[in-house]
């Protein structure tokens, strides 16, 4: 996978630019491919533009990676939805331009996702690659599943891959394990088409408003003002912007458009220095939407789930893992828990081989009923 040509990610206009979508139009329609230029160490690979739908359940359209193996082995074409952990609220650090760029962060795991044999659908998520539709709307929870299910959809559309009925596997970590998550709790009413297998899902951010708080005060205090902005974006019927101070408005555009290195180190004070009081996530209206982003545990994904963690993670608590893990198990969940010692990306990295042999073993059992 990696690129013959390292230079800089062109966004290409022509191509980023979203078609106006109508009644015809439906989540996981292909609104545009095109083969995806300079990879190599795959079969056939693809980026497209597809539809979904966002937070309020409005048609949008998405970008993405869709890439093939060399070869498919025993795995015979199953389709993997992988969502990269974040990358950023906007500019071109959509994973569609950095995987063609040679400048993806999650690129080991998707290689090792394809050498097993996965044909491997890369989600950019809502507001990263399409122009004009960010900033991306980091920790939506319902938006970022549905954008997962629908990637799934697309991919089993393509006519080359000869997939429309393989099977689908999820997997995802950090923001990535909330998006696997929503979108196995989602997937039996709104994708019950999808042949849907498995779930892997590390670092699960399960209550943004606990996020916000636990970063507040460190080296990762930038996430928490993207989730703020990422969040406003997805709920933006909703008037929150009055939370940050009109200084901080004023930096909102240059905000919008920074990767996730930028913003750890231009907005790395605590929320208080961005924001009209120290605790945002204590105002009344953000109570509401925070309430609202909280990770369901009822109903269950019905689809097997693997959950996992690192016992040193300093970005996502460990404890959410563990009390999701907990949750769903009472709940009658087909559930299990991995931990690992070690911090949020090292976990990232050491879970690869586990998580993608049991997606492979998920593969031979029947979907859940």
């Amino acid at each position: 996978m990696t690129p013959t040509d390292t230079s800089v990610a062109d966004p290409d206009t022509a191509f980023y630019t979203p078609p106006e979508l109508d009644q015809h139009h439906r989540p996981g329609h292909v609104l545009r491919l095109r083969p995806a230029p300079n990879l190599t160490g795959t079969g056939q690979s693809w980026q497209l533009l597809y539809s979904s739908r966002d937070s309020e359940g409005q048609l949008i359209a998405v970008s993405g990676t869709v890439m093939a193996p060399a070869s498919a082995g025993d795995l015979g074409g199953s389709v993997l939805v992988y969502q990269p952990s974040f990358h950023g609220l906007g500019g071109t650090c959509a994973p569609s331009q950095l995987l063609v760029a040679g400048a993806e962060p999650d690129s080991a795991q998707i290689r090792a996702a394809l050498a097993r044999g996965f044909t491997v659908a890369v989600v950019d998520g809502e507001g990263l690659g399409v122009i004009g539709c960010g900033p991306h709307t980091f920790l939506a929870g319902r938006a970022a599943g549905q954008v997962m299910l629908d990637l799934g959809r697309a991919a089993r559309r393509i006519p080359a891959l000869e997939a429309a009925e393989a099977p689908i596997v999820l997997w995802g970590y950090g923001d990535g394990g909330r998006a696997a998550v929503s979108a196995g709790i989602l997937q039996p009413s709104y994708a019950p088409d999808l042949d849907l297998r498995g779930i892997a899902a590390g670092a699960v951010v399960t209550d943004p408003g606990k996020i916000l708080q636990s970063l507040n005060q460190g080296t990762w205090a930038g996430l928490g003002f993207a989730a703020l902005i990422g969040l406003s974006r997805a709920h933006r019927h909703l008037p929150l912007h009055h939370v940050f101070t009109e200084e901080t408005r004023r930096l909102l555009a240059d905000a919008e458009a920074s990767n996730r290195v930028e913003l750890c180190e231009r907005y790395r004070h605590p929320l208080g220095v961005w924001c009209e009081r120290p605790d945002p996530w204590n105002d009344p209206i953000w109570r509401v939407v925070l309430a609202h982003e909280l990770l369901s545990t009822t109903p269950a994904p019905a689809a097997p789930l693997h959950i996992y963690h690192g016992d040193a993670d300093a970005i996502v608590p460990i404890t959410m893992g563990r009390s999701l893990f907990h949750d769903y198990r009472a709940h009658g969940a087909h559930v299990d828990w991995h931990e690992y010692q070690a911090d949020h990306f090292r976990t990232a990295r050491a879970a690869t081989t586990h998580v993608l042999a049991r997606l492979a073993d998920d593969l031979t059992h029947p979907a859940p009923t």
